[in-house]
């Protein structure tokens, strides 16, 4: 038997769910130099120069959180990248249209540039971004200039966003009721990438003619189960335009976020058949912290409870969300690809979960992150999976360091401290 190290990493005794490959079986994962190296029932050990036990938890590909918001300029305020990604077994954020042509440079060197964890955006409408006032004004929605800032960063930006529109004012000769609309959809058509779109329906742009007649294949409503679209009909079953949407090839994400995500919609939708296409938080200061959202698991373990199999909410933060935004080399832990995993367990118990109406959901499932690994690179273990016992660290933990980093040759007692 070949014994030679081949592999700079393995991941071993795990279940593996990779719904891109079709995988769902007990499975060890193995990386090299920042790939996919091999995935395959029980990996000589051996053959690894790290090995790490991740037995009785379940080994994904890194999560994709395909609608958050990051530029500090945001005017709710963006949450921090890798402070916020990894801890819940992401390797991906996509911000969702805080930056425009105008700030798209800024939010590259401030945010993209900066942090480790991968980021890509979808590019507002608006010039400036999402900066409060400046979203109402139509002068600044250039489809031209948005769509040559999308084609100047072509691996950066994945689509065009619009928000935020003219929610309730009465219309004027400055404001139509599809200005935003169809500004977006120009602007995608004419660099070729998708238009996202968060929307509030009224008498003049109904829900209806928005997934059926302006949005077409790829594109993605947002905000999918929030309290004022006609999900629900009322004779409760779900509205057919949103089956006709999805034959259109429509795209439905979740954006949880702190005003779009309601049972009431959600439980008899998926109920009735009618599951999101992606999952994701719609992230932001406004509502990291305050329970509604806090991380992509919270939500993930929401739709877990809902009714969808672990299998149906895995897929819906990797494979589905990498085909949304364009990057199917993400998402899967296809042999090759980049080495982002997660390892993650599923609790149970009793377990409260809220929407944004503030009522609540009681479930029996919740799911916790254990490790993440980005490109080959251990970012999250809190429980030192990777990690020796104290007792048994190499003689480099023995070692005094200095706060510059360099070592001493001052050695703590070892032997007394601990015999062995």
């Amino acid at each position: 038997m070949d014994t030679e190290q081949s592999y700079s990493l393995l991941l071993k005794g795990g279940h593996v769910i990779d719904p891109a490959n079709d995988l769902d079986a007990p499975m060890d994962v193995a990386i090299d130099n920042g790939h996919i190296a091999a995935v395959a029932a029980d990996i000589d050990p051996v053959r690894a120069k790290r090995v790490i036990d991740v037995s009785g938890f379940y080994v994904t590909p890194g999560l994709i959180d395909m609608h958050v918001h990051l530029h500090p300029d945001y005017y709710f305020g963006g949450i921090v990248a890798d402070a916020h990604s990894w801890s819940s077994g992401i390797t991906t954020f996509v911000d969702a249209g805080s930056a425009g042509g105008a700030t798209f440079g800024d939010f590259k060197e401030r945010v993209i540039d900066k942090y480790k964890t991968r980021i890509f955006a979808y590019l507002n409408i608006v010039d400036w971004g999402m900066r409060g006032e400046c979203e109402q004004e139509v002068r600044r929605m250039n489809p031209l200039i948005a769509a040559n800032v999308a084609q100047a960063y072509p691996d950066l930006i994945v689509g065009i966003k619009v928000a935020h529109y003219w929610t309730w004012q009465p219309y004027d000769a400055e404001h139509g009721p599809w200005d935003s609309v169809d500004r977006g959809v120009e602007a995608a058509r004419l660099c070729g990438k998708p238009v996202m779109v968060d929307f509030w329906p009224r008498p003049e742009r109904t829900y209806a003619d928005l997934i059926l007649k302006k949005l077409g294949p790829g594109d993605i409503h947002t905000h999918v189960f929030a309290q004022q679209f006609p999900i629900i009909t009322e004779k409760g079953k779900v509205n057919d335009i949103l089956f006709q949407a999805r034959e259109r090839g429509v795209i439905f994400d979740v954006g949880h976020g702190g005003g779009s995500f309601w049972f009431r919609n959600a439980v008899p939708a998926v109920e009735q058949g009618f599951l999101p296409d992606s999952i994701s938080t719609d992230l932001h200061i406004g509502n990291a912290a305050n329970g509604l959202v806090t991380n992509l698991l919270n939500v993930m373990s929401k739709f877990l409870n809902i009714g969808l199999s672990l299998r149906e909410v895995i897929a819906r933060a990797t494979v589905a969300p990498a085909r949304e935004i364009g990057h199917p080399e993400l998402g899967t832990l296809t042999v090759g690809g980049p080495a982002d995993v997660a390892v993650l367990h599923v609790r149970e118990g009793k377990f409260g979960f809220i929407d944004c109406g503030r009522a609540k959901l009681t479930g029996n499932k919740k799911l916790e992150c254990v490790l993440t690994v980005q490109e080959g690179q251990i970012r999250y273990d809190p429980n030192g999976l990777s990690m020796p016992e104290w007792e048994d660290a190499p003689d480099s933990y023995w070692v005094c360091r200095s706060p510059s980093g360099a070592t001493s040759s001052w050695r703590p007692p070892r032997g007394v401290i601990h015999p062995r």
